[in-house]
């Protein structure tokens, strides 16, 4: 089997550490039929990210977002977790997994069982009023979609936000702050799915490095800090967690 060894070497690291995290991106759910954002045949090849998703954008005309969003996201609604997720979630089940850091906002990871779920880039499972604050869930929004571009909340305001970070925020200080307390601690980092291109996000690996953290990278490309890993698989998690998994769980 290809990468025999490193699957060999991950089990022994599995089983041996203490505090196992996992950091995710886009390629992971990219299993679940999402597609990426970025790169060849990404979602920004099609779509503009300052019109549809920067926050200045938003403020200016809140409907090139929901159009967006519209076209786009309710596609996606009910697909479910990859294999890539489930392996995870059943990681945590069998008490050695942490948490999982995420840049993903679809919550898939919540689905496939995971309890700690860092989110760093927010979720679009919920949707807030900038003017007023209430908050609605995304099928409720959806609905209003049909009858109004953009729609409106209870308040007048149309100015419906998910809470998700848009081009132009900062993100959330409390997520960020748990993540890296979590780099800075674990000793086994599962870096799966992600390009580690985008910043400040893309530290969380590089503290756990600093911290003495053993790190694995499953990716189907390479990284710009791919020096950093101890063991590299470039292939789908799914070509890989779900057989690491069962066979830790064998040893435990």
């Amino acid at each position: 089997m290809v990468y025999q060894q490193e699957m060999k070497r991950l089990v022994e690291l599995i089983t041996s550490s203490n505090t196992i995290v996992a950091f995710t991106g886009a390629g992971i759910s990219a299993e679940s039929g999402i597609p990426t954002f970025r790169g060849k045949g990404g979602v920004w090849e099609k779509y503009d990210p300052e019109k549809v998703a920067s926050i200045w954008s938003f403020l200016e005309n809140p409907a090139n977002y929901w159009e967006f969003a519209r076209d786009f996201e309710a596609r996606f609604f009910n697909v479910e977790p990859s294999p890539g997720h489930l392996a995870l979630g059943e990681l945590e089940k069998i008490g050695r997994l942490e948490a999982v850091i995420t840049q993903n906002v679809d919550g898939l990871h919540q689905k496939a069982g995971n309890t700690r779920v860092i989110e760093l880039h927010g979720n679009t499972a919920v949707i807030r009023c900038l003017d007023c604050g209430k908050e609605y869930t995304r099928e409720d929004v959806f609905e209003r979609l049909e009858i109004e571009l953009p729609p409106r909340c209870d308040c007048g305001g149309n100015k419906l936000k998910p809470d998700a970070v848009f081009f132009g925020e900062p993100l959330p200080e409390k997520p960020l702050s748990e993540a890296m307390d979590l780099a800075r601690k674990s000793d086994l980092m599962l870096v799966v799915g992600t390009s580690l291109v985008v910043y400040p996000a893309a530290e969380i690996p590089l503290i756990a490095r600093s911290h003495g953290c053993h790190l694995v990278l499953i990716n189907l490309e390479q990284t710009p800090v791919d020096d950093i890993f101890d063991i590299k698989f470039y292939t789908r998690a799914s070509e890989v967690l779900p057989s690491v998994v069962e066979e830790v769980r064998g040893i435990l």
